[in-house]
């Protein structure tokens, strides 16, 4: 769960961004996509052969300080790429994103309800953030569970939250339809859905987020959910590995354990996990949680290679991006400083690093260790070649697609939507 920041007029971008104004987005030649398109459906051999080149042709052009940028996702500051922010400016030393995007070479942005402000505004803000990426189109995420973790709400139908959904049908149409307004306003990916059993009663993070507490059930849903982003074109992300649905502490403010045994995970918090393997969910984020019967060293998962590379890739054969929980989260800066935290995420087998607490230090200490050999060019190029595999899955790794604003006025809450909302939800 990406923790929501506070200051107004937040702009949080990771793996990219920028944004120019009203009349450079007005100005594009470019089509603009249509939300209800089918989207695109798994690849066939003949056609994963063919993007695994396009990948590695836009990998071998890629400098090693624009492979590092491709893994960060930071917090930047404003509403629209070329917004000069003073908080930028302290922070990263340039004063609007769009620069903080050309010295980084950042890969992509994460959207608060701080960067919202009306359909038109956010379309111009996604379209100048695409922009703004002079090289490879960005991710631009956000979090939208529906529920109480909904940060487009100010714009977008309101969906039930998971526990509120009748059944997977209604989960599978509510996430389609949520990731076709998504798409309408230029986000391609969706931290959801929600993989956690919520077994605990006093779960202070989890509770209605989740689909519920049997494990069957569960993963059932989350199947259909992933099902239905992808049926949108947008990405899906299972979250928070191995499983966050049995704590008492909030990973937020504290460093949840988890006193599971390896067969208590395999009935309880596995499930829902290899349902969205198998449905081919784009994405897993990682819990800052300790799981010691799976790996003893005290580290979170963020930072555990027992259970990201082990157990998650290893032995739930999982081959896409794997995200951290945001880097600013005090459940993952318990035991390191903000650029070794950086550093041991990608050891342990992360791609995605998002929101770091210090990103400048985060950035220099990822690139020093690849430069030293702490990281190996080799287990760089691996995140990589992910992370613009799933641009390219979802259609955006050489063009990025152009948001239309009169189109997400069509798509977001529409009566269709409304009504789905109504229907979906358990009464």
């Amino acid at each position: 769960m990406v923790r929501r920041i506070g200051a107004a007029g937040l702009l949080v971008i990771a793996l990219t961004a920028c944004a120019v104004g009203e009349k450079a987005a007005a100005g594009s030649t470019a089509p603009a996509p249509d939300p209800t398109t089918p989207a695109p459906t798994t690849p066939a051999p003949a056609q994963r052969a063919e993007q695994a080149d396009q990948v590695g042709a836009v990998l071998a052009r890629m400098s090693l300080e624009e492979k590092v940028g491709q893994l960060f996702m930071p917090v930047l500051y404003g509403t629209a790429a070329d917004t000069v922010s003073g908080e930028n400016q302290a922070r990263y030393g340039a004063a609007t994103p769009a620069k903080v995007i050309a010295r980084y070479h950042l890969g992509g942005v994460i959207l608060f309800p701080q960067n919202i402000k009306s359909i038109g505004q956010v379309v111009q803000l996604t379209n100048g953030l695409q922009h703004a990426s002079k090289g490879v189109p960005l991710i631009i995420g956000t979090d939208q569970e529906n529920g109480l973790v909904s940060r487009m709400s100010a714009l977008m139908t309101d969906f039930p939250g998971a526990s509120r959904i009748k059944g997977p049908a209604d989960a599978r149409a509510v996430a389609r339809a949520t990731g076709e307004e998504l798409r309408a306003l230029g986000v391609n990916l969706d931290f959801a859905p929600v993989a956690d059993v919520n077994i605990n009663p006093r779960n202070p993070v989890i509770g209605p987020r989740a689909y519920g507490k049997d494990p069957r059930r569960v993963a059932t849903m989350v199947s259909a959910a992933v099902k239905g982003f992808r049926d949108s074109g947008v990405a899906a992300t299972a979250k928070h590995f191995p499983g966050h649905g049995d704590t008492n502490v909030d990973s937020h403010t504290g460093l949840p354990v988890i006193k599971h045994t390896r067969a208590q995970w395999e009935r309880i918090d596995a499930p829902p996990f290899k349902a969205a393997i198998a449905a081919g969910v784009d994405a897993v984020m990682s819990a800052h949680i300790v799981f010691p019967k799976l790996d003893p060293s005290g580290d979170p998962a963020t930072l555990s290679k027992p259970l990201l590379t082990g157990l998650l890739r290893g032995t739930l054969g999982f081959k896409g991006v794997i995200s951290t929980d945001a880097l600013n989260m005090e459940g993952v800066r318990k035991k390191y400083g903000d650029g070794e935290v950086a550093v041991r995420a990608v050891q342990a087998g992360a791609d995605l690093l998002l929101m770091p607490n210090d990103f400048p230090k985060a950035y220099s200490a990822v690139l020093a260790a690849v430069k030293s050999g702490r990281i190996t060019r080799q287990r760089l190029d691996e995140s990589v070649t992910r992370l613009l595999t799933l641009k390219k899955n979802r259609g955006f790794l050489t063009q990025a697609p152009v948001a239309s604003a009169a189109q997400a006025a069509k798509v977001l809450r529409s009566a269709e939507h409304r009504k789905l909302a109504a229907s979906a939800e358990s009464r």
